[in-house]
């Protein structure tokens, strides 16, 4: 199985970057300096329209935790069904309860909404203190996929959790790195954990503008030339 780099992209330019850079895979957000969020109808429909790699979308409806309220489940039931109206490949989604589990119930109800679309359970997982049921509880959900740093700040840090995880996953769902990883560490996170596809915004500062006068203020915004060497790493 060949190795998957997935970029996390929280604008239209970002994701023609990555794509430019030979991603496999793009994660649409928005403020991803804060975690990232759902992206806008308009971003979702214009990265799907320009690209040609998978798109998958964050459904996040705010920053935070993950316990969600009523409403918030509703507005995150409305953009999964946005997004597979409007073609995306995959949703990157989770939920947990006040205990600090998968909550099992409302990602049903959730992924259920997805459809045919690939779903991935996102960093909430890293919030679990038993990663051991909570992997059990993904794979019984049907995911596709984990985004994890192994409950560490870093992917880097959380590698040795990350093998044992890749080694109990046992090919029924992927354990995917992320949280850190740069071209110093990918491969050697691959060696070490035996992971097989990897998380990353490959972004560099963008100055705040002068011009902008009260507005301004500096952005980040993925690099193909990092993604390239990222990907020729892999």
């Amino acid at each position: 199985m060949p190795l998957t780099l997935e970029i996390c992209a929280a604008s239209l330019p970002s994701a023609l970057a990555a794509q430019a850079g030979g991603a496999h895979r793009i994660e649409l957000c928005q403020n991803l300096e804060q975690g990232g969020i759902t992206p806008s109808y308009g971003l979702i429909r214009e990265t799907l329209a320009q690209l040609s790699i998978p798109v998958f979308v964050l459904i996040r409806p705010r920053t935070g935790g993950f316990v969600y309220s009523a409403d918030e489940l509703a507005i995150m039931r409305a953009d999964i069904e946005v997004c597979r109206q409007l073609g995306a490949a995959g949703v990157v989604l989770g939920a947990l309860n006040a205990a600090g589990r998968v909550d099992m119930n409302v990602c049903r109800a959730l992924i259920e909404r997805a459809g045919p679309m690939q779903v991935t359970f996102h960093r909430a997982f890293d919030s679990c203190p038993d990663q051991d049921q909570a992997l059990e509880d993904v794979v019984a959900l049907g995911c596709q996929r984990v985004l994890t740093s192994g409950g560490q700040a870093t992917a880097a840090a959380g590698q040795v959790q990350l093998a044992a995880l890749v080694a109990q996953a046992a090919g029924r769902i992927s354990i995917m790195p992320g949280a850190g990883v740069s071209a110093v560490n990918i491969r050697e996170l691959a060696r070490q954990t035996g992971a097989r596809e990897f998380h990353t915004s490959a972004k560099r500062r963008w100055p705040a503008n002068p011009a902008d006068g009260l507005f301004q203020t500096e952005r980040f915004e993925t690099d193909a030339a990092l993604v390239a060497e990222l990907a020729g790493l892999l």
